[in-house]
Order: C-alpha cells, then sequence, then structure tokens
C-alpha cells in the first residue's frame, strides 16, 4: 500500500470539486459533472470512496483511477477488494460485489492491487485552507493525530465503516484541518457537522443525486 495519507497540492488552474458514493455508476456521475461544466483540463475531481459494487459498470473504476484528475480514497468497498481471497463472499455479493466474482482470476488480482494503493485520507490543499477526505468518518479529535493513528487497525477500520458522527449529530468537528469532507452514509441532502461534510447523497440510488462540493469554498454546486 502506499503512504495512507496522500497531500494533493492546490490546483492553480480550475476547480477542485468532491462528489459522494459512486458504487459503479459513473455514467450518470458524468451527467452531473456536466450539469457544472468540469472541465478535466482544469478541474479535478476528488472521491470519498466507495468507486464499486451495486451498480452496473464498476470495474470502470479502474479506468477513472487512472485518469490524472481523479482522486479517491480507499472505501470499505475497495477494502472487499483488497481482500479478496479472505474476504467473507456472501456478505460482500449481498452488499454489491457479485460483479467481482465474475471477473477472470487475473482481473481480480489486478482490481485488488489497484485499490490497495489507495490511500485512508487525502489532504488537499485549497485557497480556503487545507480540506481532509476520508470515506466514513474521522475518528481522532485532531486531524493532525490521524497519520499515527492509522497504524492501528481500529483507526482504520473507522476511516471505512463508522457512521458515529452523522448517526449521533456530533457537531464538535475536527481540530487542526479546515474542513474534512465524508461519504458512506447515505442522506437525502449534504449535511455539515461541525467542519465535517457529509456528501453521500445517495447518487448511485434511482431516487438519490450526486451531491458536488468545490472544496475552495465548501459549497455545493
Amino acid at each position: 500500500m502506499s503512504d495512507m495519507i496522500q497531500r494533493i497540492g492546490p490546483n492553480l488552474r480550475g476547480r477542485d470539486i468532491a462528489v459522494g458514493d459512486i458504487h459503479g455508476h459513473f455514467l450518470r456521475l458524468e451527467t452531473a459533472l456536466a450539469r457544472i461544466d468540469f472541465d478535466p483540463q482544469r478541474d479535478r475531481l476528488f472521491s470519498v470512496g466507495d468507486l464499486v459494487d451495486r451498480g452496473p459498470d464498476s470495474i470502470a473504476a479502474l479506468d477513472w483511477l487512472a485518469k490524472p484528475w481523479f482522486h479517491a480514497v480507499l472505501g470499505n468497498h475497495e477494502d472487499y477488494a483488497t481482500r479478496f481471497r479472505t474476504v467473507d463472499v456472501e456478505n460482500w455479493v449481498i452488499n454489491g460485489g457479485a460483479w467481482f466474482q465474475l471477473l477472470p482470476e487475473a482481473q481480480k488480482q489486478q482490481v485488488s492491487d489497484v485499490f490497495a494503493t489507495l490511500p485512508y485520507a487525502l489532504e488537499v490543499e485549497t485557497a480556503g485552507g487545507l480540506v481532509g477526505i476520508v470515506h466514513a468518518d474521522c475518528p481522532v479529535e485532531n486531524w493532525q493525530h490521524l497519520r499515527e493513528g492509522l497504524l492501528r487497525s481500529s483507526v482504520r477500520s473507522k476511516c471505512i465503516w463508522s457512521r458515529t458522527r452523522i448517526t449521533e449529530e456530533d457537531t464538535s468537528g475536527v481540530a487542526g484541518i479546515h474542513a474534512v469532507v465524508v461519504g458512506h452514509t447515505p442522506i437525502s441532502a449534504p449535511v455539515t457537522l461541525g467542519n465535517v461534510h457529509h456528501i453521500d447523497t445517495a447518487g448511485w440510488t434511482s431516487s438519490g443525486h450526486f451531491s458536488l462540493l468545490d472544496l475552495s469554498t465548501m459549497t455545493v454546486l
């Protein structure tokens, strides 16, 4: 695995946009990006993870991760793939992982290897300040303690699985950083708790939509 936290420098040409869980619905994502005139020559897109499972085109995640303007953190559904030789397959299939089981063995390994390079967190330098991105939650009170915390499996697990902050409506926020962006928990509209922005508005469902968040202004476009 690469560094568990990756720093991305400022975008001096265009916008930095974050999007919630994609779950194999890349065509829907393209439609949402067209709506805001996303320009891959200038703009960058940041994913909170869960690129795959449930949708019709999970394998397209590999093509998207190869794009220089697209960045993602590890979600719990990518984590399934990194552990495909030991994971509870029945549980994974129930949660949308049937597509992976149909892949040739070599392609399974390819997908797993690519997802294993994804960091648990991204730090994006923006005009408004440093923005952190994790899949589910930031399990430490101060972002500056996250790197050390990620050495523990319990902290890594909370980064990709926890719903504590949003279920408890915890507004305490995360110190040591301008803002944190997360997904994982489907909601009808974006929710901000302290400086933590929850943006998985279930764009992967028939009744949901993709929320696109400008990381410089922390406003939904």
